[in-house]
């Protein structure tokens, strides 16, 4: 065996644990049978409070249901409708979601969202979503016609140009053939990688759309999304957030900013409520 061959085993595994860092083990349940009333409930209607639902994107290998069992209660005790979809299956690899093409994932979110809007009578829907899920509705919102459906999207550690995961991504061209066989084999990784086609496309003409209210929370200690500044957004309605500038002893990473971190979970109940948002710091 050639020694390129020998080393791009290991590579790809080193690629794919990392992506694994973003979420938790998956869970055998799916979204209809989330753990709430309120958390995929689609007799649930939204109050003038909170008129428009929740809807939350997983990450990468992740689900609708292990992302959210932290976030998904804490807007649903704010009052607020929230459902959580699964999106970028491949054949035969059940749980671990977000791996297929981004480009057909976003269509997978357009008719979730549709089917949302439908349920609940509201004319919009506010977005939030983790790693991947906090980049790839931008797609949508660009190319699909999610801008006349959304108004506000928050991204917890997003990709938003790609990730080096740590330099491991700039190996890729020292290896031949590695960057084609994760493309065949997990393109939704392929797309994650700083640089892709996909991205180039996604970012072409300005991060952001108009009507759309941006807000990127991201951490100076995320070991996945690298460099942690690349997350961040530019445009005339966005507000980015460094979590370690509301509190600077909070050393949530890439996992758990998503999963646990309350001082990032009370940035996103200012984003999507900003008339009622109060000062975030270490107690939130």
């Amino acid at each position: 065996m050639l020694p390129w061959k020998r080393a791009l085993g290991p590579l790809a595994a080193v690629l794919l644990a990392a992506a694994v860092t973003a979420v938790p083990a998956a869970a055998t349940a799916r979204a209809d049978s989330a753990p709430s009333t309120g958390w995929n409930d689609y007799s649930c209607k939204p109050s003038a409070a909170h008129p428009r639902p929740v809807v939350l994107v997983h990450g990468t290998l992740g689900n609708s249901v292990d992302n959210w069992l932290a976030l998904a209660p804490y807007l649903e005790n704010r009052g607020y409708c929230v459902f959580s979809l699964d999106y970028g299956q491949l054949p035969n690899v059940p749980f671990f979601n977000g791996l297929g093409p981004i480009d057909k994932s976003a269509g997978q979110l357009q008719v979730f969202v549709d089917r949302v809007l439908t349920a609940t009578g509201a004319a919009k829907a506010d977005l939030v979503g983790h790693s991947q899920g906090g980049m790839m509705p931008r797609y949508y919102l660009k190319f699909l016609g999610g801008a006349a459906k959304v108004n506000t999207l928050v991204g917890i550690a997003p990709d938003n140009h790609g990730t080096t995961l740590s330099g491991l991504a700039n190996l890729l061209p020292y290896f031949p053939g590695a960057a084609d066989a994760l493309s065949s084999g997990a393109p939704g990784l392929a797309d994650q990688v700083a640089g892709s086609a996909f991205l180039t496309k996604l970012n072409a003409g300005g991060d952001t759309v108009a009507g759309v209210h941006y807000t990127v929370i991201a951490t100076k200690y995320d070991e996945v999304v690298t460099p942690y500044r690349s997350q961040f957004l530019s445009g005339s309605d966005v507000h980015n957030v460094l979590l370690q500038d509301l509190c600077a002893v909070d050393l949530s990473e890439h996992v758990t900013i998503g999963l646990l971190d309350r001082v990032a979970y009370h940035e996103v109940a200012n984003a999507l409520d900003p008339a009622h948002a109060s000062a975030t710091n270490c107690l939130s």
